[in-house]
């Protein structure tokens, strides 16, 4: 079986890997470098924290074998809800027992208990406040090397700074031809949707930009942290922490990969109220991310051999290493995942991109 896969970043990577594993001959294409697009942009934050079964089981298989391959950073993953905000405290609370029941290890947490444990944290604002403990975070760069290095290992052609189209559900065109295969999956994010549109198939499918920055180094102990309240996260990154908003609705044809002066003062400011650390901006960046109308990936078969694997929500690195290998089964025949086939959308639903980050009923930390 020959197999194209569309997209170098952390799915398409492990799903290429899982497709070589089995036998299959496998061609990675990216338009770009390897994880040149959402992959190389992610926070990376890693963690099993969420009160739905189903998304539990899939973060948690990721968490081992995120360590498996040995580059998980074990942290502790913290969340809370400010004094005056009973919606997301009310949210946090009724959150934690529903994860517990699917075996998480997590807890409600007293908020001085938490100030003893990391005395930059200020917490004395803070109302109501969870933590997991079995949790980490991943440089995306390094998963990508290691995945890189596994798929040439195996065999897998890997053809960066190769933009590609359609011209047929299995049907590749290149820039110097086209190319038949007996399956195609597609993996590159925004541009899934424009990607499979020169195949006839609709996507529900909705770009935002999320932005981020890293401070410069500091003399800090804290957890990751996710300030339901002022809608920011956090994370320690090359001495520093990595800081980061949530959803901004933009046009995937025409946005700025840098990162907006407003949000670093932003950013910087509710580290400020947050912490005690004196924080200042040692780089920033923006990036795309994906929105489907129910919150749930896009991953499955669209037509006569064409696979997509997209509308990650700001997750695709954390669930990557669980739900690449999964599409990359079922293109060989295995089950897929019921509540991600495309099929359960027409692909002309509308989807509303909220600005900034809420916190969902099912898990912590929304895109």
């Amino acid at each position: 079986m020959r197999v194209a896969v569309v997209g170098a970043g952390a799915v398409g990577l492990t799903a290429a890997r899982t497709l070589a594993d089995r036998g299959t001959d496998v061609v990675l294409y990216d338009r770009g470098e390897i994880a040149s697009g959402a992959t190389g942009r992610a926070a990376g934050l890693c963690y099993d924290a969420f009160a739905e079964d189903r998304d539990a089981a899939v973060a948690a298989d990721s968490l081992r074998r995120f360590r498996e391959l040995g580059v998980l950073t074990e942290c502790p993953y913290v969340w809370y809800a400010r004094d005056g905000d009973e919606a997301n405290a009310d949210a946090i609370a009724q959150q934690v027992p529903r994860m517990q029941a699917h075996g998480r290890d997590v807890a409600l947490v007293e908020p001085e208990r938490l100030g003893e444990r990391y005395p930059q944290l200020r917490t004395d604002e803070i109302a109501v406040a969870a933590i997991a403990h079995r949790a980490g975070f991943v440089d995306p760069t390094e998963y990508a090397s290691a995945l890189t290095e596994t798929v040439l290992e195996r065999g897998v052609g890997v053809r960066t700074e190769t933009p590609v189209s359609l011209a047929g559900p299995t049907t590749v065109a290149e820039p110097d031809g086209t190319v038949g295969f007996d399956a195609v999956l597609v993996a590159a994010g925004p541009a899934t949707k424009p990607i499979v549109a020169d195949a006839g198939v609709a996507l529900p499918l909705q770009a935002y930009r999320a932005q981020a920055l890293v401070t410069e180094p500091l003399r800090a102990t804290l957890p990751m942290a996710y300030d339901a309240t002022q809608q920011c996260y956090w994370r320690p990154c090359e001495g520093g922490l990595l800081v980061g908003d949530g959803a901004h609705e933009v046009d995937p044809d025409d946005w700025d990969p840098d990162a907006d002066a407003s949000f670093e003062r932003s950013a910087l400011d509710r580290l400020a109220a947050a912490t005690t650390v004196d924080a200042t901006r040692a780089q920033s960046w923006a990036g795309l991310c994906t929105a489907t109308p129910d919150r749930e990936p896009l991953l499955g078969g669209v037509g006569d051999g064409l696979y997509v694997a997209t509308g990650w929500h700001g997750h695709g690195l954390m669930r990557s290493p669980a739900l690449g290998e999964r599409i990359g089964e079922q293109i060989l025949g295995g089950p897929g995942v019921d509540a991600y086939d495309p099929d359960r959308f027409t692909g002309d639903e509308t989807i509303d991109v909220v600005d900034g980050m809420t916190i969902d009923e099912d898990e912590e930390t929304p895109s």
